[in-house]
């Protein structure tokens, strides 16, 4: 297992929003309506950083040549199913039964909350007020602090008297003293209930009961359901992977942190279905796969761990002999802990049996074995992303202060994530530099995504490249006509070379191929 090394300089959430905002990255949806919360839309490049995310995603594990642990190719390949599906779907994963939050509303302000994410501080004396916020919020956190102190007549709380716990572990008494996140007043709080996180909706022109059908809450069930048709209609055997990327939705009683806790997100998810036996063996392999390769990708830093579940933290369908892990990244709401990037599950054969018996075709649905003459439900293991989430993390490792820089901050993206590949300049809009610099242009793009620009100082143009993470930029200035070459800046260093105009598509392509 990996271990975490001691935090380096962070930028702070806000800072990261405000750039996400200012560049085009990421939008608060509807915001011209004063938005609605839980749900983002990416700008121009915010939606091509996670498309390149995505591609990355799909090319390396469906596309690309893996070897397995047995030595043979891996064998993998893909399904896009809809959103909405037949809600007995559903009942046989167990989401309708069993997908679930414990859900907290404060009658003073209105507000809802997760229960088993409300904090409280204070004394443990029956006669002295708590203060709850939502942990993980450090300004909560300090507003309930702040708050204590002034009810209490203090400077600080004393960590021997004033303690911190969940507010699920409270009693029913405890509960009654204690202060809302949003409230002045105690009691507000109400006991814990069960809250669906499915969006429910209705199929076709008349609303019923038989009408009701939900948005799927995750992207799995969809390759579950697929699982006999792809064995049909393709050439695979067992060990292979079906894979997808989609949309899932939630409905959170408390979003938040950014786009980290969304009700529309979308997921990046394998389910590799194996022999039962081989299951450990396969479950190791595609662990260390997916931490390596999120590290491949720009997260090689101190800011990823692979952690193991404990025994307690297994989901329902986990099978515990071959374990279930989560890649998890330092966000800047969860420094110096850590939040959940992708899991990698031991599923067991749960969701196979679960959808053959509720289908009511049972045993037949066995998969037949041909090498071995045999009928078994295969085992699976599930390697599941958040698109979303990694996006939320490029970004944040991305950001780079430099108070040298026009900009005050670059984001160092890595080259096969970057929005845009590379940027064109004429140094000034006259002399023929233009049409040099757009014929440069308008060949690279052919190919890459790059951007064109003559506007402003060149300073300016390098600063808005600088915060888009754009790796080079090539410029056209009075030597370039008469000596066939261009200056190239690169993002990182600020350093300078003239390479050859007609060379700069290939020196490109070059320096993409060499990091992916």
């Amino acid at each position: 297992m990996s271990e975490p090394v001691a935090p380096s300089t962070r930028p702070t959430m806000e800072s990261v929003v405000s750039l996400c905002r200012r560049r085009g990255f990421i939008f608060q949806s509807s915001e011209i309506y004063g938005g609605i919360n839980g749900f983002w839309d990416y700008g121009p490049l915010g939606t091509a950083l996670k498309r390149n995310l995505k591609q990355a995603w799909w090319s390396d594990v469906v596309e690309r040549e893996l070897i397995g642990p047995d030595g043979n190719a891996v064998d993998i390949v893909g399904v896009d199913c809809t959103i909405i599906m037949n809600p007995k779907t559903w009942i046989a994963s167990g989401h309708v039964g069993g997908f679930n939050d414990p859900m907290v509303d404060c009658r003073e302000s209105k507000a809802r909350y997760r229960a088993d994410h409300l904090v409280v501080i204070g004394r443990t004396a029956p006669d002295a007020r708590l203060f709850a916020f939502l942990e993980s919020d450090d300004d909560a956190k300090a507003k309930a602090i702040k708050t204590l102190c002034k009810y209490e007549r203090i400077d600080s709380p004393d960590p021997a008297s004033h303690t911190m716990r969940l507010f699920t572990t409270l009693s029913e008494t405890d509960r009654a003293r204690c202060v809302g996140p949003d409230a002045s007043a105690p009691g507000s709080l109400t006991e814990p209930r069960q809250f669906s996180l499915m969006f429910k909706t209705n199929v076709g022109a008349i609303e019923s009961d038989d009408s009701s059908a939900y948005l799927r809450p995750e992207t799995a069930q969809g390759i579950f359901t697929n699982f006999w048709n792809v064995v049909d209609t393709s050439r695979v055997k067992v060990p292979f992977g079906i894979a997808q990327i989609g949309k899932a939705f939630r409905n959170e009683v408390t979003p938040r942190n950014f786009t980290f806790r969304s009700r529309e997100f979308e997921q990046m998810e394998i389910e590799f279905f194996i022999r039962p036996e081989s299951a450990p063996e396969w479950y190791r392999w595609w662990r260390d796969e997916r931490f390596r390769w999120w590290q491949s990708i720009g997260l090689g830093s101190g800011n990823l761990i692979l952690r193991e579940h404990d025994r307690d933290e297994l989901a329902h369908y986990a099978k515990e002999g071959a374990g279930t892990s989560d890649i998890e990244y330092r966000f800047p709401f969860t420094a110096p802990g850590f939040g959940e990037l992708e899991g990698i599950a031991h599923r067991a054969d749960f969701d196979l049996k679960a959808h053959a018996t509720h289908c009511g075709k049972g045993e037949k649905l066995r998969y037949f074995d041909q090498e071995r003459n045999e009928r078994y439900f295969p085992h699976v293991i599930e390697p599941s992303a958040g698109a979303d989430r990694g996006t939320l993390a490029l970004l944040c490792e991305a950001y780079t202060p430099d108070p040298a820089r026009a900009s005050g901050v670059y984001m160092k993206f890595h080259p096969r994530m970057a929005p845009i590949k590379a940027a064109v300049y004429p140094l000034v809009n006259k002399e023929g530099m233009p049409e040099m610099a757009e014929g440069i242009y308008r060949s690279l793009r052919k190919k890459h995504a790059v951007e064109f620009d003559e506007k402003q100082s060149i300073g300016k143009r390098y600063a808005r490249m600088d915060e888009a993470g754009t790796p080079f930029c090539f410029t056209v200035d009075g030597d370039s006509l008469s000596s066939g070459t261009v200056t190239v800046r690169h993002r990182d260093t600020l350093a300078q070379e003239r390479i050859a105009a007609d060379q700069v598509g290939s020196w490109l392509d070059d320096k993409l191929d060499s990091t992916a």
